[in-house]
Formats: structure tokens, sequence, C-alpha cells
């Protein structure tokens, strides 16, 4: 496969990079440069990111020309840390500084690999998993290198395996392409599909597979992820899920007519909320298998589903305890407009029954609970004739 070029000046490829960040990028590969005459690329998702006109904040830096001896002294005289030493990988502020490297599956799980130097550019870039992140921007040169085709792959909306050998050693890489169709809205390729549904999925920790799907719960693409949380096997390996054509259909429908009314503070738990109804399981069952921190569970689990018909009774047990800006059911048009009408939107509902009023009246203790929650029920149901 030849290589291919495209020229992008260094004031064009960093003029969207905060001052800091960029600062960071100009001493690092100078230093290195002139002390040690290292050739340094970005490399990864921030050439992705740049050329889709997205917004990037990690930025990886790789290193040419450098023994992993002097490599490590250099990294010392720098005031990097080494966040994975085994993997010539180090950390200076938000910059990951590596050397290229070769990766060989030897044991189980993700960290079961055993690491080598890679000596030239187009087989380091070999070690990615799609070819569209394993773009390099030549600093010096101001050229991106793409050996793979990656450039036309992201003009195309396309994710494509690079080396199917390697890509089959980390599974974690099946839940990459899900995330990633979520995040840009691109579709896998026919083959690369065919290697990820045959890559076994038994050996992740949970906190690594949640990571994956918070970032495909938070993609601009719901109905994307879905599809290919179901076509790559990820949904039946990992939670036993299964579904049929119409209901793929009816749930992807919701997503389209949903996300513009989702709020940027509730995106990461949308996607369960609404499909959960779908997938013939328990919501506790789904987050338990995902590992997924206690706020989901508050916010999915403990949240009351929409009814079929959503009257001022629900908004208003609903918004008992805060307002509806705060329940994931928000997206729903008739939900929003209710919560305005009884002026629950971004505060709880108010019944009007005081406490005080009870005590007065001679009640106490659990007769007191008891009467406040009867006297409340009795004005939440009394409101459906003043909001039709």
């Amino acid at each position: 496969m030849p290589l291919q070029f495209k020229p992008i000046s260094s004031s064009e490829f960093f003029s969207n990079v905060p001052y800091e960040t960029r600062t960071d990028i100009t001493y690092v590969t100078n230093f290195l440069k002139e002390h040690y005459g290292v050739k340094c690329y970005i490399v990864g998702g921030a050439v992705r990111d740049h050329l889709l006109g997205r917004e990037c904040r990690d930025y990886d830096i790789e290193c040419y020309g450098i023994s992993p001896d002097v490599f490590e002294a250099a990294m010392e005289r720098l005031g990097a840390e080494g966040v994975g030493r085994s993997f010539f990988v180090y950390k200076y502020h938000q910059l990951d500084i590596a050397l290229p490297r070769m990766e060989k599956k030897v044991g189980r799980g993700h960290r079961g690999f055993d690491v080598t130097l890679a000596t030239e550019e187009r087989e380091a870039s070999k070690r990615r998993d799609f070819t569209i992140n394993a773009l390099m921007y030549d600093i010096d040169g101001e050229e991106i290198l793409d050996y793979w085709h990656g450039l036309t792959d992201l003009d195309q909306k396309v994710l494509r395996v690079i080396d199917k050998v390697s890509f089959a050693e980390d599974s974690l890489r099946v839940l990459r392409a899900m995330q990633f169709a979520a995040r840009f809205g691109f579709r896998v390729e026919s083959e690369s599909c065919r290697v990820c549904r045959q890559i076994p999925l038994n050996d992740l920790p949970k906190e690594r597979i949640f990571l994956e799907f918070e970032k495909m719960f938070k993609g601009t693409f719901p109905a994307y992820g879905l599809y290919y949380f179901l076509a790559l096997g990820i949904a039946e390996k990992l939670f036993s899920i299964e579904m049929d054509y119409q209901s793929f259909i009816s749930l992807s429908r919701q997503f389209l007519q949903s996300k513009k009314n989702f709020l940027e503070k509730l995106q990461p738990y949308y996607f369960l909320y609404i499909a959960a109804p779908y997938f013939d399981k328990e919501r506790r069952e789904i987050l338990d298998k995902l590992g997924a921190p206690r706020i989901y569970y508050k916010k999915i689990a403990d949240a009351p589903l929409l009814p079929e018909i959503i009257d001022c009774a629900f908004i208003a047990r609903t918004a008992h305890r805060e307002g509806i800006a705060a329940f994931v059911g928000n997206y729903h048009p008739r939900v929003k407009l209710l919560a305005q009408k009884l002026d629950v939107w971004g505060r709880p509902f108010d019944s009007g029954v005081v406490p005080a009023v009870l005590i007065a009246e001679g009640f106490k203790g659990k007769e007191l609970g008891d009467e406040l929650a009867r006297r409340r029920d009795e004005k939440i149901r009394g409101l459906d004739e003043d909001c039709k």
C-alpha cells in the first residue's frame, strides 16, 4: 500500500490547540530535536480529530531515532513521568510522549502484551486499530503521513481494520469500533465487522468495558452505536441481549427523534434509559454487568420509566425531590411541556402541604408521615383537570 501525504502547515494544524498545550508541544519537540536529534510526530486521535474539525484534548507525540535508554534519560531530564515504562510511554503535562512500538499478545487480558521497539513509521503505525487512527503528522515536514489509506476512509466515513492479526489480539478494539461509530457517525467496513464478530470478549475487566461504553453513551449518533452494539456481537456476548429487526428500527427512530432534546449534563444516561425497555433485562442487571458507577443507578435504574400516557400527576410525582431538568426522561416533548406548565422544570414540585400545619392538627410520628404523603398524593391526583 503506497504512502500518501497531505500537506498541512503547523500554524493550521495547531490553530485550535489550547495555548498551554501548543506551548508544551513546541517545547518538548524542540528539546528532543535539539539535544537528541529526535524526529517527532503527532499521532493517533489528534490527527484524526483535526481533519474532522473536532476538539481534541489528548496529544500523543511519537519519537524516532533514539534508544530506550537515552529516551528514558531524556524524559527524566525533561521532567516527564513514566506512566508505562515497559511500554515506553511518558507523561508531560497533558502530553503523552512515547517511542514507536510493536505489541504481541503473550497472555490474557489487556496487559498481556510483549512490547518491542519499532524501527520505522510504517511498522509502528501498523499496530493501531483502524486506518483513521494510524495517521501521523510530521511537525518539521508539515505534512500528514498516511500508510493505510486512512485519509480516504475519513472522507468516506469508514472504520477499517489495519491488520487482522494484531487487531484480534486486543478484544477492547471491538468496543472501540462501537464507540467510534456512535461518536463520528461512521460505518464499520464489512470485513472489519466480520473480524470483530469473531473475537471473544470474555477477557475484558468491567472498568475497561465501562470506559468504552461511556464514550458511546456520549456520542452524537446513538443509533450508530446501537447498530454496532448488536451487529458486532457485543450485546449478545457481554449482556446476553438480542433484538429483532422491528425493535431495532423502533428504538433507532426514538434516538433520532429524541437526541435534539438531550441535555449535555444528562448525555451519558439517555442511551440506556431509552434502550433498556427494549433489552428484556432489568436495568440494574445491565448496569451491574457494565460495571457502571453509582450515579448511573440513580439516573437510570432509580428513575421512573415514561408511562404510555404522560400526565401532570406523573410529572409532579417525578419532580417531588428535584426538578424535571434532572430527570433523564426529560427528552420527551410532553414531559418538558407539562414540567413548564407546572413550573417544575428547574425546581421540585410544591404540593402546598406544610408539615407544621399537620403537627398543629395533632399528627406526629409515623402518622405524620403517612398523612403528609396522603395529602400530597391527593393534591397531585387533582392536577390533571387543571393542566390538560
